[in-house]
């Protein structure tokens, strides 16, 4: 069970912003990003939208750096990505 988080290259809101996940359980992720500070607001379906601002201190509290590439292979596999198709026109989901 691994805590991911990709570089910040996402550029919005004056920032570019990380994606965190989790390769095991929504569980896992949302107790990681709860004990990180991170706000339930900021869970995207499947991910945590985190600013450039957080990334040291997440790799510090065990979030284990990827690529971007890696990343979304790896919640592939685990079975937890959500598609884009149905990510548009839904809104944030609260797992």
């Amino acid at each position: 069970m691994t805590v991911l988080i990709d570089p910040p290259t996402w550029p919005a809101h004056d920032t570019v912003w990380s994606h965190l996940v989790s390769d095991a359980s929504y569980d896992e992720l949302h107790a990681f990003a709860e004990r990180a500070g991170i706000p339930r607001r900021a869970f995207d379906h499947d991910h945590y939208d985190v600013p450039r601002s957080r990334y040291d201190d997440l790799v510090a509290a065990g979030a284990t750096a990827v690529t971007g590439r890696e990343l979304v292979l790896r919640l592939i596999a685990s079975g937890l990505r959500v598609p884009q198709r149905d990510k548009r026109g839904k809104g944030r989901r609260a797992h």
